[in-house]
């Protein structure tokens, strides 16, 4: 028989063929088809200017799984690809390289500038999308989609007229988050808290009648009093009672301000009165609206101070702050510094420290579209997996803010707004004017502002599909099946597309979200550039350095599954390379049983005999149990419960065991070796399509060898194994008196096995064995399947019966209620074995001496490094595990135990 398989697996030898085989033959395409069922998925699609990261390559390798399982079960499956033009994320990449260049964008002009972006847009999409290829991931790249195509162009200039026709999008000054790096305005939930080690100072602001007395506040911005308009006290709060309505000195700059009562105060805080700076924070902004205070901006956007500032005018901020505080330590006005820890916001791109800022920008009203999104949950039209994310993500639409979508950006969709110079209107239309619809003006603007990025991005589970057009696509996919996306993108993505679906579409997005956790490092880390502790997925799919060390290269399946295999209903990874060799082993395991078969294999025609044997009415019962394992967990979203149940059937039930069962048969002729043929392609067939949606390409090349040798595998003849269907329970073939049964005999060979271990004797020494069983049905079902357990253990006979004694110089092992008795005269030189196992002794004893010293010691444990420590004690149970073993073997050797 001449062998199909190379000896070794290769990745690098199948993966690019089997994937530009899968693309040249329009695999992963979908059409509309009303006749089958519909299964879609839109990719939460990767920043164009990024690289793909473990993070990527677990999202992506979830959804390709889920996409493969559904094609396999006969769904018309699409998995909708696309990148997103990012905005301030690209704009700051650019920006960057211009700076490379001594050139800001200003130098090039807003026009230039975006043909600059659009150059870079082109080159790294190219790498994201290959990226995407070498993963495995079956998009339908026909069609691919771009936030920032003429497509959704469209369908977000759509969106914005719609909202602002019903009165949900709305333009006024408010109180931002502003970027003084990025130089724009961001989300709420584009911010990243720290928390920073500051002061709260104590100042001291002169009344204006009697300077002598002051009123003290506390603050944690100095520098925002500036900007100060009043004090404000708790009306309840019986200190401040009679100071409500006088005036206050503003110290440096010398204004007057009112004490004003207002509930908000909490008497707790500070000194119980509180600046107030309506232009730089958002509490005080709402106070200043409930008392119609000036609003005094005292910062430029680049985060220096400006002409109201005074004296500090063109100073950086905090520059501003350190010399503000010693000019009040000289004037007396400070009464107190105290350290102070508290949560400080930051850009969630340039990571500088935000600033609150008055200024003139676009929102989304957001509580009318959060109700529909609560209550779609509530009925559950909306389901999120794990269910435990489902509180956090409804808390967060209870609790809705209005949403700042304008950027002072280039790079975007530019605000379909336009103002006339001559009337003052705002003309909001669907096409670019050329006049104001009021007054008719030539002389009309756009807004220069362009839309968060996450605006275009929550239209992409219908704008990607034709919207606003009603095209075949929208009509087939939408809603679609299911979303996968990480837990920091929640309220960034996933509540916002549920409003818009919603409100725009009158459906749901998507009905079910799979949240999986995060890729850490080894030590629990997140993974970040200025870390350096990230890993490069690519690097371990292909080979090459990373991190300055050198990796072999595993191949995108071991890649795929040691992920899938690590990742536990949605908590967090903590990864290191040396986890992907799991993924790696099994993939050579599997190349390996299944180059065994193909040797061992004619060419197989017409129908397999009966299953009679125990072993094969057991491979095909545990197959079928096997199958009903992995699509329930796929049905649940549990990814590694999947994994695990094809990793242990495959690998010990089928590998281990069936393989080393039928061997002998295959060496016979007729019916005997014909039967073990027939079994052996059928199981492995199963096993291939069972593993494909979780290693796509070492299954597709097992499966095409095993279909050239075994011909039509039923009940497919199709051209790929993604087109194979998924296997179905057969009840028929479900056999649990088999599975039961061989349980058991699986347990006595074992336990003959494991006394050769302890007692060293050799794996080709037949051995007797004395079996006893607690009763006459268990030692006949024993007895009926004695030639299977003599062969597998290597006996040369067993003895089964009812309460058997046991035999002197004896090791024992118990399986259950079962007795397995081996005799070991003449097997080994009892003294000399004592001996040995003596020596063992004392050696571990010596090593759980030092160790024990090691832990014992407070200054190690209070001083070493914790993962040495770890290490230390992990060592101890080990060691102690080790001493238990070796004193048991030795008791029976001296027939102590019974």
């Amino acid at each position: 028989m001449t062998n199909e398989l190379p000896t070794r697996y290769s990745p690098k030898d199948i993966e690019e063929k089997w994937y530009k085989f899968w693309e040249e033959n329009g695999l992963f395409h979908s059409e509309p088809d009303p006749a089958r069922p519909m299964y879609s998925i839109v990719i939460p699609p990767p920043n164009v200017t990024g690289a793909l990261h473990m993070g990527h390559a677990l999202n992506n390798t979830i959804q390709d799984i889920l996409i493969r399982w559904k094609r396999m079960q006969g769904f018309n499956a699409l998995w909708m690809p696309g990148t997103d033009h990012a905005g301030i994320a690209t704009q700051n990449v650019v920006e960057k390289e211009l700076a490379k260049k001594k050139l800001t964008r200003h130098d090039l002009g807003r026009e230039k500038f975006v043909e600059e972006v659009w150059t870079w847009k082109d080159v790294y999409h190219a790498r994201i999308t290959s990226q995407l290829k070498k993963l495995g991931s079956s998009c339908d790249w026909a069609r691919e989609r771009f936030t920032m195509d003429e497509g959704l162009s469209a369908a977000v200039r759509e969106a914005f007229v719609t909202l602002y026709e019903k009165g949900l999008i709305y333009k006024g000054k408010y109180i931002i988050n502003w970027c003084p790096r990025c130089h724009t305005a961001l989300s709420d939930d584009e911010l990243e808290y720290e928390d920073h080690e500051g002061h709260l100072w104590h100042i001291r602001y002169p009344f204006k009648d009697e300077p002598h007395l002051h009123v003290t506040v506390a603050t944690t911005r100095p520098e925002t009093m500036l900007g100060d308009t009043a004090v404000a006290v708790n009306p309840k709060d019986e200190r401040f009672k009679d100071l409500i309505g006088k005036a206050l000195i503003l110290p440096v700059v010398g204004r007057e301000i009112p004490i004003i009562p207002d509930d908000f105060v909490d008497p707790e805080f500070g000194t119980g009165a509180v600046k107030v700076t309506p232009a730089h924070d958002p509490n005080d902004f709402e106070i200043g609206l409930r008392h119609d205070l000036e609003q005094v901006i005292v910062m430029n956007e680049d985060g220096t101070m400006n002409e109201n500032a005074g004296d500090y005018n063109g100073q950086d901020r905090y520059e501003c702050r350190e010399a503000l505080v010693q000019e009040l330590k000289l004037k007396k006005l400070i009464h107190a510094i105290e350290p102070y820890t508290h949560s400080v916001a930051h850009c969630y791109r340039c990571h500088d420290v935000i600033e609150p800022y008055l200024s003139d920008q676009w929102f989304v009203k957001m509580k009318p579209l959060a109700a529909e999104a609560i209550q779609a949950t509530k009925d559950g039209r909306v389901t999120l997996f794990p269910q435990r994310w489902t509180h956090v993500y409804m808390q967060w639409l209870e609790n809705v803010r209005d949403w700042c979508i304008s950027r002072q950006l280039w790079w975007g969709h530019r605000i379909p707004a336009w103002y006339c110079d001559d009337c003052g209107a705002t003309i909001v239309p669907r096409t670019d004017p050329t006049e104001c619809a009021e007054c008719k003006s030539k002389n009309i603007r756009q807004d220069e502002d362009v839309l968060d990025t996450w605006f275009s991005s929550d239209l992409w589970p219908f704008s990607t599909l034709g919207w606003p057009e009603q095209t075949p696509e929208l009509d087939c996919y939408y809603p679609t099946s299911v979303l996968v996306t990480d837990r920091g993108i929640i309220y960034l993505w996933v509540a916002r597309m549920v409003m818009m679906g919603l409100f725009i579409m009158k459906k749901i997005p998507f009905a079910h979200v799979y949240i999986h956790g995060t890729i850490l490092d080894e030590e629990g880390r997140k993974m970040s550039k200025s870390l350096g502790n990230g890993i490069d997925p690519i690097v371990m799919i292909e080979g090459g350095v990373d991190r300055g060390e050198e990796h072999p290269g595993y191949g995108a399946d071991a890649v795929r599954f040691s992920l899938i295999s690590l990742t536990v209903e949605g908590q967090d990874v903590k990864l290191s390379p040396s986890k992907f060799e799991y993924g790696r082993n099994f993939a050579n395991k599997m190349w390996n049983a299944a180059r065994f078969v193909l040797m061992n294999m004619d060419e197989l025609s017409g129908d397999a005999p009966k299953a009679e044997t125990i072993e094969d009415r057991w491979i095909l019962s545990r197959l079928h149990t096997v199958v009903e394992q992995v699509t329930t967990s796929l049905d649940q979203y549990c990814f590694n419960d999947a994994t695990g149940a094809i990793y242990d059937f495959a690998w010990h039930d089928f590998c281990d065991w069936y393989v080393e069962i039928v061997k002998p048969r295959l060496n016979e002729g007729g019916d005997v070796r014909t039967g073990a043929q027939h079994r052996l392609a059928r199981v492995l067939d199963g096993i291939l399509r069972l593993l494909h949606p979780f290693m796509p390409f070492v299954t597709e090349e097992l499966w095409q060898a095993l279909k050239k040798r075994a011909g039509k595998l039923e009940p497919d003849d199709v051209a790929s194994i993604m087109l194979a269907s998924w296997p179905e329970v057969k009840a028929a073939e479900k056999d649990a008196e088999a599975e039961e049964t061989m349980d058991l005999l699986q347990s006595i060979v074992r336990g003959v096995r494991n006394i050769r271990s302890k007692m060293n004797v050799q794996d080709k020494a037949e051995v007797e064995a004395v079996v006893s069983a607690p009763d006459e049905a268990t030692a006949k079902r024993l007895s009926d399947d004695a030639e299977f357990v003599c062969r597998m253990a290597n006996l040369s006979d067993m003895e089964i019966g009812v309460d058997l004694a046991k035999p002197e110089s004896s090791a024992v092992e118990v399986v259950g209620q079962i007795q397995v008795f081996v005799p070991l005269e003449g097997l080994i030189d009892f003294e000399a074995e004592k001996t040995r196992l003596h020596s063992r002794i004392e050696k571990v004893e010596k090593q759980l001496a030092i160790v024990n010293g090691k832990l014992s010691n407070e200054n190690f444990v209070s001083k070493a490094p914790a993962d040495i420590v770890q290490r230390e004690r992990d060592r101890l149970a080990e060691l102690e595990a080790q001493l238990d073993t070796l004193k048991k073997n030795y008791a029976d050797l001296e027939g102590k135990r019974e």
